[in-house]
């Protein structure tokens, strides 16, 4: 089904928006706190939370990025063919940990929906398996490879209060900065 159609089928009226928090903001660089309680609310809001990363649009969405400091990432890595319609895999992980990493390595052009237009070369091992539960407290064990891999250890970074961004030189990461707080100045300009 097209991206557009599997959005309308998977975005109900009850989905909100919620707003993405933009570095720098220091909730984005807090340690967050296990879930435990895995209840309706706790749906609720891994739903949400698919709804505004695929409304971003973007790959992964970790809790601090919408001000809640809990241990909860989503994300979704299918890509769409040119000839292919594109199969969606929404992923919730909650208290994700990795458990084993490759010692081989990749290097994605990485970005942030805290830090928009922004993007940067940062090497990561290239596989990862990573232990989480679901948002019925079922544990579950996967290995990602590539982009889901990217990705993931993107998000548990950013559960741990790490950027992208952090992974660069103090110049580099001070010059994103700049560029973030002026972009926050146009947008509350308007």
């Amino acid at each position: 089904m097209p991206l557009r159609v599997f959005l309308l089928c998977f975005t109900s009226s009850a989905m909100k928006t919620l707003p993405i928090l933009l570095h720098p903001d220091p909730r984005l660089k807090k340690m967050c706190d296990p879930v435990t309680v895995f209840d309706t609310a706790l749906q609720t809001f891994a739903d949400d939370m698919l709804h505004t990363m695929y409304e971003a649009p973007g790959v992964g969405l970790a809790a601090p990025q919408v001000g809640v400091t809990k241990r909860i990432f989503v994300m979704d890595c299918t890509t769409k063919d040119e000839d292919q319609i594109r199969e969606h895999k929404p992923m919730v992980l909650i208290n994700p940990e990795i458990t084993w990493s490759a010692d081989e390595t990749s290097v994605y052009n990485e970005g942030c929906l805290s830090l928009p237009d922004l993007y940067e070369d940062i090497e990561r091992p290239a596989s990862v398996k990573m232990r989480y539960r679901d948002v019925s407290g079922e544990t579950h064990e996967e290995t990602f490879e590539d982009l889901w891999s990217t990705c993931a250890q993107h998000e548990l970074d950013h559960l741990d209060g790490i950027l992208f961004i952090d992974y660069l030189t103090r110049m580099k990461r001070n010059m994103m900065t700049r560029k973030m707080e002026k972009y926050k100045k146009d947008l509350a300009r308007g």
